[in-house]
């Protein structure tokens, strides 16, 4: 070994250790993870619009969304988007592939991301929204600040506490960069990627998410973030005409969710093959744009045309049908991206819709409509992405008025009970539920799938058999030697689990079989069986001990409740302290 990689490979080793011990070290990453994330999300940023300039013949400056009318053959190119997302995820091999977003990675992985299924994620996303889709660019963005995280954490070794807080910080930084706004950026790390408010998390995130939004702003980008001014102070009575808007936000995030599930649902019925639904999906958004340019893409433009100029509610009303509508054809006929900007794009037109209901109700305005977009926006948002800080956090810096960041907050908190009690899900884990996923956040819970019954158990080298008498198991196991036996049949198969002490009961038979006592005869483990199910079938069983039985009947051993019950405590105690930075 040469000098000069010998002293690379200690200087290497040195600031791993570095990094595992000192979280000032870790913030230093953290910053630079921060700025390579706001950068991406420009390169990101700046790739779709050009794209859509080029494909739509948009003046400089121009917005898709805000465009007042395109020409039926320039729509032409939403069905060859779908034709360009066909190849490249044939090119990708993109349905062969197990592609791990941020949230996911975080709550089963322990951080750990794919560098090659991210780019497909990035390519994905860019094509459908450069082409015009009704989606955003916020889940390519969040991706690729991930995995930079995931990658440096891994190539530097970290905990895997620390290493999901890098992921958090990376797409935090992303979003920050993206819609210049560094507080709702490291709120989305908190609340939608790790999932909690930790303090070993507070100074990585937020440096990280400050790093990215400087990065973008000094690479020139046009932030998403509204800058308008609050046209009317909230009042006490406002917050609870805004909770009524939270709970109708929280209406109709579940039906846009479910919407996307069940148009998905259809189209694999139809007869074409699966690849090629986004070509149809693109043929279908061309009436809705003919009717109106603001359902294609994010809608950013849309929606500050929507709230700086007094537009009708009957207008206002078909453009949140028309955008609903794009949103769950695109999404669900198979272009990639998510539903993070347009649902502040329909909150917006929700909460103007509502102020508008309200005053032609009461006879009289009740709450100004500009002030409803802003809080509305941010409660469908909520009901749709989660996290009711980060969208209070997005209306704050938008307008620097606490008041009404305290009415989002007030409606967010609504519209996100409602969601939980009602439906259990945000956007991103609703998909995740649909491939058959469990989880409902990005908390860790990577670790209760590895702790199974087949390494929690106490194997079995040699059940006994069920044919032995009483008089002979009493010999093989007398009195406190054991207070449980496995029992198989002829065939080596699990007969249940006979209790030591009921073979020295009074009136038990010696002469008979001893299979004749045994117990739980239908109750077994699985060993691929998580804790949590474990758990579950001890509390069904009713039993202190059970067997674990491999699909063709043989015993592999037993695992006892308070056993279970026990490592459960350890591992749940280890997972915590590890979040919140203790030793």
């Amino acid at each position: 070994m040469t000098p000069d990689v010998s002293a690379i490979r200690s200087a290497t080793a040195w600031l791993r250790q570095r990094l595992r011990a000192s979280e000032a070290v870790l913030i230093l990453l953290a910053v630079a993870i921060g700025g390579a994330a706001g950068l991406l999300s420009v390169v990101q940023g700046t790739v779709a619009r050009s794209l859509q300039h080029l494909l739509f013949a948009l003046p400089t400056g121009q917005r898709l969304s805000a465009t007042p009318a395109i020409p039926v053959l320039v729509l032409f190119a939403l069905p060859v988007g779908g034709i360009a997302l066909v190849l490249f995820s044939w090119a990708t091999k993109a349905r062969a592939r197990h592609m791990v977003d941020a949230v996911e990675a975080n709550a089963l992985h322990g951080g750990r991301m794919s560098w090659s299924d991210s780019l497909v994620i990035s390519g994905q996303t860019i094509i459908s929204n450069g082409f015009g889709a009704s989606v955003g660019l916020e889940a390519a963005y969040a991706q690729l600040g991930g995995v930079i995280a995931s990658i440096a954490g891994g190539w530097f070794r970290l905990r895997r506490a620390d290493l999901r807080i890098l992921v958090g910080a990376g797409t935090g930084a992303a979003i920050a960069g993206a819609f210049g706004a560094p507080l709702a950026g490291a709120f989305y790390a908190f609340e939608i990627v790790i999932g909690a408010y930790t303090p070993a998390a507070i100074a990585p995130v937020a440096a990280a998410s400050l790093s990215g939004v400087l990065v973008a702003q000094a690479f020139g980008a046009e932030p998403y973030l509204v800058d308008v001014a609050v046209a009317e102070q909230v009042q006490t009575h406002h917050y609870l005409l805004y909770a009524g808007l939270g709970a109708i936000a929280a209406v109709v995030g579940i039906a846009l969710m479910r919407a996307v599930a069940e148009v998905e649902a259809l189209t694999r019925r139809l007869p074409i093959r699966t690849s090629w639904r986004p070509v149809l999906g693109g043929v279908l958004l061309i009436p809705l744009a003919l009717l109106t340019p603001q359902v294609l893409s994010a809608g950013h433009g849309a929606l500050h045309i929507d709230l700086e100029f007094g537009v009708p509610l009957t207008f206002l009303a078909a453009i949140f049908v028309m955008k609903c509508a794009a949103s769950v054809v695109s999404l669900g006929f198979g272009f990639r991206g998510g539903l993070f900007f347009a649902s502040l794009f329909l909150g917006s037109l929700l909460g103007q819709l509502y102020a508008g209901g309200l005053g032609w109700v009461a006879g009289q305005s009740l709450v100004d409509p500009q002030n409803a977009a802003l809080v509305g926006m941010g409660a469908l948002a909520v009901a749709v992405v989660g996290g009711p800080m980060t969208m209070a956090m997005l209306v704050l810096e938008a307008t620097h008025d606490f008041s009404l960041a305290g009415a989002t907050v007030a409606a967010a908190l609504v519209a996100s009970t409602i969601v939980r009690e009602t439906f259990g899900y945000s956007f991103s884990t609703w998909r995740l539920h649909l491939r058959g996923e469990t989880i409902k956040s990005a908390r860790d819970v990577g670790w209760v799938r590895t702790l199974t019954a087949g390494r929690m158990m106490r194997k079995v080298e040699r059940a006994t058999p069920a044919r032995i008498t009483v008089t002979e198991f009493r010999r093989l196991f007398p009195l406190g030697s054991t207070s449980r036996v496995v029992v198989v049949d002829a065939e080596n198969r699990y007969a249940g689990v006979v209790q030591t002490a009921s073979a020295f009961a009074e009136g038990v038979v010696s002469t008979e079989a001893v299979g004749t006592l045994a117990i739980h005869r239908d109750h077994v483990l699985s060993p691929d069986a998580d804790i949590k199910a474990v758990m579950a079938a001890f509390d069904t069983a009713g039993a202190d001990e059970m067997a674990v039985v491999a699909g063709d009947g043989t015993v592999l051993g037993i695992l006892s409740e308070s056993y279970v019950r026990r490592r459960y405590a350890e591992e749940l105690d280890k997972s915590q302290r590890e979040m919140f930075g203790e030793a």
